[in-house]
């Protein structure tokens, strides 16, 4: 992904020289809520850059696909702008027609859609053109995408300090991420950064047939969340570190988080032991990939205690197994990473939330506790 960007965006470009703003353009930084203005937000990239990330809510309408955007840049660099940009008119207009005949064919008159590109330059301001000519109230998104990124970052900069953190503390297994479910199901304002970073935060976090997703769409998801809430209200967050698997947790969010008000998930072992029994299924269905597991930790503990977790996972003694991991590797870790980064947690600050049974049921009634305590 960033080699294509890197031939094509990094030279004069054929298809995205940018122009002066003009009638319908959206200029930037944009809101929440101003995008909430447009009837749909159209993409016009290769399905390949949507794929790395992309505006909230947008679809995905390329006026080159991943293999053209390549023929074109490719054309450019190494023969001529003039024989690209005759070739790549052509393209584009029919990709542009089988996008209006195929998906916007039905919208009415009225029907409002910001577009961008890469650079708000010639991809979306050929579909932006066409669409006017047509009547429509198209507007093309100035700068495009990589402003569009540069706003992210910069929000992220100064949005997480506008809220009062409400950081769900607790141990591997104790119900964190079910306990925020909960709390959003009743209307509570939660930022579920594992949820958005698709991964569980720990060595066995990768979840099941889903990757996690960019950098950039991370950030992109964070804003979006950050840009729903209300700043007079409290946001839920679970006691993240600085990476969530492979993503990290912008720099302002973390330390925000870090002088939250902490609460702490207290669940029985035994229960723990359940949860993570039912969380990582997958895991117990796929020894090999548990072993790879075990096998990327073999820096924090010796030969003989990663042996023995294998052996124990390989003769189904699963009870046996998730004691000891609870016991020599998560419970360690939580102590040592929590304590140490957020002072809510110091001291026994912290106000327990006791659990008892880790059903929905179970924790909707936490998740109601903690409301009318926070009230």
């Amino acid at each position: 992904m960033s080699e294509m960007n890197d031939v094509i965006s990094d030279n004069p470009e054929v298809l995205e020289k940018p122009r002066a703003p003009k009638l319908g353009v959206q200029t930037l930084p944009i809101t929440f809520a101003a995008l909430q203005k447009f009837d749909t937000v159209i993409d016009t990239r290769s399905p390949a850059e949507f794929a790395e990330d992309h505006l909230p809510g947008a679809i995905n309408c390329p006026v080159l696909d991943n293999e053209q955007r390549i023929l074109i840049g490719t054309l450019y660099k190494q023969t001529s702008a003039f024989d690209a940009k005759k070739l790549g008119a052509g393209i584009v207009a029919r990709n542009i027609a089988n996008h209006i005949d195929t998906l916007f064919t039905d919208r009415p008159k009225g029907w409002k859609p910001l577009i961008y590109c890469w650079r708000g330059g010639t991809r979306s301001g050929a579909m932006t053109h066409i669409l006017r000519t047509i009547g429509w109230n198209a507007v093309q998104l100035e700068g495009g995408y990589k402003a569009w990124r540069g706003q992210v970052r910069a929000d992220l900069e100064t949005l997480p300090v506008k809220f009062s953190y409400r950081v769900i503390c607790g141990r591997t297994g104790s119900g964190k991420s079910r306990l925020l479910d909960a709390l959003a199901c009743q209307g509570a304002q939660v930022l579920d950064l594992e949820k958005l970073a698709a991964h569980k935060g720990s060595v066995l976090g990768d979840l099941p047939n889903e990757a996690q997703p960019s950098q950039k769409m991370f950030d992109s998801r964070i804003w979006l969340g950050l840009s729903r809430f209300d700043p007079e209200l409290p946001v839920y967050v679970e006691a993240e570190s600085r990476k969530v698997g492979l993503l990290r947790v912008p720099e302002v969010l973390i330390a925000t988080m870090h002088q939250g008000i902490c609460f702490e998930v207290v669940t029985p072992h035994p229960l723990r032991a359940k949860l993570l029994r039912e969380e990582y299924a997958h895991l117990i269905a796929s020894p090999d990939l548990l072993f790879f597991k075990l096998d990327c930790i073999k820096a924090l503990h010796s030969a003989e205690r990663i042996t023995e977790w294998k052996t124990l996972a390989s003769t189904g003694k699963w009870d046996e197994f998730v004691a000891s991991m609870l016991e020599h590797h998560y419970d360690p870790a939580y102590s040592r990473s929590m304590f140490s980064n957020y002072q809510g947690a110091n001291d026994n600050k912290a106000a327990a939330l006791h659990v008892s049974d880790i059903s929905p049921i179970g924790f909707a009634e936490v998740a109601r506790q903690l409301l009318v305590w926070n009230t």
